[in-house]
């Protein structure tokens, strides 16, 4: 592929999106199963964890803080579409990039599917909370919901390919209701205790809890929850994916990624630190083992019908805010390997009156369709929220890598850094991120091939693997493609699209 056709191809994406969109992608792209389901079904999926869930998430914190900064100083200086490819590709290997993206692609487009097919229960509830029990029925039935998840999936392809102004009108006022209903969890979480929650308990279903004693802490139990708690940071990423469309991009992208993980942080931390300020975590953790829970179901024990269908509906709309974020950021990451010519170059095809890539999107949305289907034949969602953190974990050490790789890899690149320019600071911060995340890797790989599962294929890290086996053959494939047709490989890996 010529580089007269990598700017033709990228002079097609217009420079619309501005620091609101940009901080709303990466915040919407954060919160949702993370905030309302993840610390809660954690009781289930690293059973110990007990009280010491919201020490891992603090615990958790630590390596994403060091790869969102990794992310902010390679985003000021490759501002592209397909930010992490672009990154790892210019300034550590192309193949690694290409990895370290397809990883990152793979894992959030089952997710898409997997948040997906969890949001129709919480309409379910929504129904039943309004007493619509002949719809909350039609809800639970399986065809049903796969079907809600899928329209819920195309209807947002359908908003992203029609281009930045329908996104960021989709997407910011929903950011503010999801806001605006959340913060009813945190102030109703603070405002009961225990012993309201007993009261209640036996109010509403004549049942006794009797908590627990505090169990002892275990440190590989605190490690695998941290690393599963991990995912909630897991997002901020999808702005660096949308560097091709960025207003002013040195400046808002860092920004950007700044704003996303600090005000999604301190939500999270205050969220889940109110709802287990109000449930027993022995009540959460002795629900999570026989049901699927969240907030919004722990919260209704305390709370009047109208304000418990209110937090049910700030949880779905948490949940469907995902998908239009995370739908950008995956069909960027497949329009920058386009343009490269690592993935067929209509994929890189923009519309003409909307400037978007729109087939990327419908392939994004196809991958995410599958989502949907592997979440109800599984019956465990879980399997799709760890074969992403795998995929992010390994995502995010490569961006680390690639931040203490790059003057010596790409120093023309490596001068355009506009942040943290301090040489000392970034190795500091890269090679702390590489290493804690490194640790977490293992931790959750750990964790996962020791579990106890139906089938092999019900273990994340296998099927993790075999997909990248597969991106390993497509790279390779097409890279002999591209040196058959005459393409300098070395000189195509070495410069920004669109230069």
């Amino acid at each position: 592929m010529t580089q007269s056709h990598h700017a033709e191809s990228s002079s097609h994406l217009i420079r619309k999106l501005g620091l609101m969109g940009l901080t709303a992608t990466g915040i919407c792209s954060m919160l949702g199963a993370s905030i309302n389901v993840v610390p809660f079904m954690i009781q289930r999926n690293v059973p110990g964890i007990g009280q010491y869930v919201l020490p891992a998430f603090l615990f958790a914190a630590v390596p994403a803080l060091l790869a969102a900064f990794a992310y902010a100083v390679l985003a000021s200086a490759m501002p592209r579409a397909g930010g992490s490819y672009i990154y790892a590709s210019r300034g550590l290997n192309p193949y690694l990039g290409f990895i370290a993206s397809f990883s990152q692609w793979f894992g959030l487009s089952i997710v898409i599917g997997v948040i997906a097919y969890v949001i129709v229960p919480f309409l379910r509830d929504i129904a039943l909370g309004m007493n619509w029990t002949a719809l909350a029925h039609f809800l639970e039935l399986g065809p049903v919901r796969v079907s809600v998840a899928l329209l819920l999936i195309w209807t947002f392809v359908y908003v992203n390919v029609r281009g930045v102004k329908s996104y960021e009108r989709t997407l910011i006022p929903l950011m503010f209701i999801m806001f605006a209903l959340g913060a009813i969890v945190i102030f109703a979480g603070f405002s009961f205790d225990h012993a309201d929650f007993a009261k209640a308990l036996m109010e509403k279903e004549g049942r006794i809890h009797q908590p627990g004693d505090p169990n002892g802490l275990d440190w590989r139990v605190f490690l695998s929850a941290s690393a599963l708690l991990f995912s909630s940071f897991i997002g901020f990423d999808s702005i660096a994916q949308a560097g091709g469309e960025a207003k002013n991009p040195t400046r808002t992208l860092p920004l950007a990624i700044g704003l996303a993980i600090c005000i999604v942080g301190s939500f999270y931390f205050l969220f889940t630190y109110a709802v287990y300020h109000a449930v027993p975590w022995t009540f959460v953790a002795q629900e999570a083992m026989s049901r699927d829970i969240s907030a919004p179901g722990m919260l209704s024990y305390l709370l009047p019908a109208g304000l418990s269908v209110a937090i049910l509906t700030g949880a779905a709309v948490a949940l469907i805010n995902d998908l239009p974020a995370m739908l950008l950021s995956v069909s960027r990451l497949m329009f920058a390997w386009a343009e490269d010519g690592i993935f067929p170059a209509r994929i890189a095809k923009v519309h003409s009156r909307y400037h978007t890539p729109h087939l990327a999107l419908t392939v994004s949305g196809l991958i995410a369709s599958v989502g949907v289907l592997g979440s109800h034949f599984a019956g465990d969602f879980f399997l799709g929220i760890d074969i992403m953190v795998t995929a992010m974990m390994v995502n995010f050490l490569l961006m680390c890598i690639t931040l203490i790789t790059l003057p010596r890899v790409n120093p023309e690149l490596a001068s355009r850094v506009a942040i943290l320019k301090k040489r000392q600071l970034q190795k500091l911060l890269g090679w702390s991120g590489a290493i804690l995340l490194s640790g977490f890797l293992v931790v959750h790989v750990w964790k996962d091939m020791t579990s106890t599962v139906q089938a092999w294929y019900f273990h994340s890290t296998p099927v993790w693997l075999i997909v990248m086996a597969m991106g390993s053959v497509l790279f390779f494939v097409k890279l002999r493609s591209l040196r058959s047709s005459g393409t300098d490989t070395e000189k195509l890996f070495n410069e920004l699209p669109g230069q």
